[in-house]
């Protein structure tokens, strides 16, 4: 808006198009098309086909699909549920405690993921909390590791909604519970959809805490793309990443649809 020229203009637009282009474009297009190669020895990759999708989509990569999935709805769920509370409650607590509780929930964004798969592995080893060796402690390392994002939509929508909805509500004689389900929540639907589908697509691709705290029946997608990767399986980890992108965005437009429903 601060370009008064056309030839100004058109040279901002062809430089922002050249980085998108070098940055998200070419690396999203070179896996796919490496996951459609049978060899690649010159320029341009050789052999296009599926048969990369078809083992792809077979026996312990597909479980992996399933296992991803189901990980990123239910610790998604999970950290809309607490993000949404721990949001309602800090906004009628006094500043101090608001500032503490927006520092606790941030923390696991500010420390890499590794010492939280860690942190996790080492706490919930021991009976009475013995999660170590299950689903559990996966998802739980997901809920932790997307809880902040939860937490931050929903406090940003709070903060932006007008307060003269709940008084009037109030005034009528709402009790807390029916201002809570009547008006606030729903105003606040388009944060928790965005909240929602946020979460999922970074369970969906988390690597880091995974790796150290999956058990051998509970495997995701990133980390046998990992395990693929580092055995050689370049074209077979392609073809899993193409998976995973497009299963990714189909869970999201399911949830903006649920959402805008």
């Amino acid at each position: 808006m601060l370009l008064w020229t056309r030839s100004s203009r058109a040279l901002v637009l062809g430089y922002f198009t050249l980085v998108v282009a070098v940055v998200f474009v070419a690396p999203i297009a070179t896996v796919v098309a490496a996951a459609l190669a049978g060899s690649w020895t010159g320029p341009l990759p050789s052999n296009l086909g599926g048969k990369n999708f078809s083992t792809a989509l077979s026996d312990e990569n597909f479980a992996s699909l399933i296992v991803s999935l189901q990980t990123a709805f239910i610790a998604g769920a999970l950290a809309l549920i607490v993000g949404t509370w721990a949001a309602l409650a800090s906004r009628e607590a006094p500043m101090w405690l608001r500032r503490i509780t927006d520092a606790v929930f941030h923390l696991p964004i500010a420390v890499p993921s590794v010492a939280i798969g860690l942190g996790l592995l080492i706490t919930f080893n021991e009976r009475p909390l013995l999660l170590g060796g299950t689903k559990w402690i996966v998802i739980l390392a997901h809920t932790v590791l997307v809880l902040a994002f939860a937490f931050s939509s929903v406090s940003a929508a709070l903060e932006r909604l007008d307060p003269a909805y709940r008084q009037a509500a109030e005034s009528l004689g709402a009790g807390p519970v029916r201002v809570l389900t009547r008006v606030t929540l729903p105003l606040l639907l388009p944060a928790l959809g965005a909240a929602a589908g946020l979460s999922i697509a970074l369970s969906m691709g988390e690597l880091g805490a995974t790796v150290m705290v999956y058990p051998a029946t509970w495997k995701t997608l990133p980390v046998s793309i990992f395990g693929l990767t580092d055995r050689g399986q370049v074209f077979l980890a392609a073809a899993n990443t193409t998976l995973l992108l497009a299963v990714t965005l189909i869970a999201l437009m399911v949830v903006g649809r649920i959402r805008r429903r």
